[in-house]
């Protein structure tokens, strides 16, 4: 008798369960979803552009790398770069001090040439075009700096330079690093990336402030296998930087005077312990995100830290981000997100700056926002960017440190903001559990119950 009635108990059990998962999954589907995420970075707009610049100096003839001499090694790492190029990336070489053999220092220091031009490679053209390369005099550095940036062009994409060198620039003015900071303040994302042959601290620090001056690395090269894979990299690498290079803004010291932002990112400079402000207009229903990063490009002080304010246009703070380092990473960083009241009227407060009234009660980020839930006044939420930096003795202040501020302006998450929305959908959930539990526990007792009831027939 059991054995003849067990197929129907699981028939009835299954479709007692499959009710349940209806009833169960019905509920749950009322949750709210989850507003969409901004859409995909626009897509390239031209291909990526890489310069390098060989130095063609006296001393790359010294031979201290694996029996070889140093232009030997940057010679035949470079054509094997240039085999494994990308097909889309546009690419080219300039040569310091390459050219100029004889001893006036003056005419030495003018001494740098494009070798290839920077566009669609012919391999065979651009590797004999290197093989011709000897050894032989000046080192200026900062000016063949200055021209590789005329050789990449401007344009919406980031552009990289790759600087192979054994030595410091033997022709300053103009220094290299101060170069490097002008190329920088320009905004147009031109990374340099330096390469150093020799090993020497003075020519160490004076790559490494280069390259942190624009963003890029230093690397202390040691064997031929490890120049050629890191300049593979770094040419692979201009693909996966910014599709579209930061716009260059300049922000003010308060905010009615501070300049309107859509969303995009943006490049500005940051003095020592300066503020920065910029406005975003942000309507009822939508949410803000911004993040700010800070690159101490030269030597600062230990224990610094940089602080992003989102406020109204009184300065009530609606919400803060802040990040703190002790010297041991090369970029502090921070973000926000604040949306504004779906109720929000829009009217003007009347102070001239085109702003409207939003609650900035509704508020997140590495703090909390202020607020008790009455309307601020101004729906123009203004972006303060702040730093704690202190340079070191000797250290020039100017140009500002380097940030990148990086705006969105989105439908507002439905994901709960402060206690009443999280509260909100805890009772829908506890109520779909609840549900989900009492269905369950009288199908389990009805099948428990018609269980025993059987056992007592047989």
């Amino acid at each position: 008798m059991i054995t003849t009635t067990t197929p129907r108990r699981t028939a009835r059990a299954a479709a007692l369960l499959g009710a349940l998962t209806i009833v169960v999954g019905t509920a749950l589907g009322t949750l709210p979803a989850h507003a969409d995420e901004p859409g995909a970075p626009p897509a390239a707009t031209e291909a990526p552009k890489v310069d390098l610049i060989l130095d063609g100096s006296g001393s790359m003839r010294t031979t201290d790398i694996q029996g070889k001499s140093r232009m030997e090694v940057a010679q035949q790492s470079i054509s094997e770069v240039i085999d494994a190029l990308p097909e889309e990336t546009e690419f080219g070489i300039r040569t310091l001090g390459a050219t100029y053999p004889g001893k006036d220092q003056k005419e030495g220091c003018k001494d740098t040439q494009q070798l290839y031009p920077v566009g669609k490679t012919n391999k065979v053209e651009a590797k004999t075009a290197v093989a011709t390369v000897r050894a032989t005099g000046w080192t200026p550095i900062g000016i063949a700096l200055r021209a590789a940036a005329q050789d990449l062009g401007t344009g919406p994409t980031t552009r990289r330079i790759v600087l192979i060198t054994d030595g410091e620039d033997t022709c300053a003015p103009p220094d290299p690093c101060d170069v490097a900071r002008e190329l920088a303040s320009q905004g147009i994302h031109l990374v340099v990336d330096t390469l150093g042959l020799a090993h020497d601290d003075k020519t160490r620090q004076q790559l490494i402030c280069i390259a942190n001056a624009t963003g890029g690395t230093f690397t202390d090269v040691r064997s031929q296998d490890q120049l050629t894979e890191r300049v593979k990299q770094l040419v692979e690498r201009a693909q996966d930087t910014h599709a579209v290079a930061p716009a260059k803004v300049t922000g003010t010291d308060r905010c009615a005077d501070a300049p309107v932002l859509s969303p995009g990112v943006y490049t500005d400079r940051e003095k020592f312990s300066e503020h920065r402000v910029y406005r975003v207009p942000v309507k009822a229903g939508e949410e803000l995100r911004a993040s700010v990063s800070v690159t101490p490009d030269r030597a600062v002080a230990r224990d610094y830290g940089v602080l992003l304010q989102a406020t109204d246009t009184s300065g009530q703070e609606l919400v803060r981000g802040s990040d703190a380092g002790s010297g041991r990473t090369d970029v502090a960083s921070t973000g926000v997100r604040w949306s504004a009241a779906e109720d929000d009227d829009g009217d003007d407060d009347g102070n001239g700056d085109g702003s409207a009234s939003a609650s900035p009660s509704k508020g997140s980020g590495s703090g909390s926002g202020s607020g008790s839930g009455s309307k601020s006044t101004a729906r123009t939420v203004c972006l303060v960017v702040s730093n704690s930096f202190a340079a070191q003795a000797g250290v020039q202040a100017d140009p500002g440190l380097p940030l990148e501020l990086t705006v969105d302006v989105a439908a507002a998450s439905p994901a709960p903001d402060g206690p009443a929305m999280g509260l909100g959908r805890g009772w829908i959930l506890l109520g779909v559990l609840t549900l989900a539990g009492l269905l369950a526990g009288l199908i389990f007792g009805w099948l428990a119950r018609w269980r025993i009831a059987v056992w007592r027939e047989n």
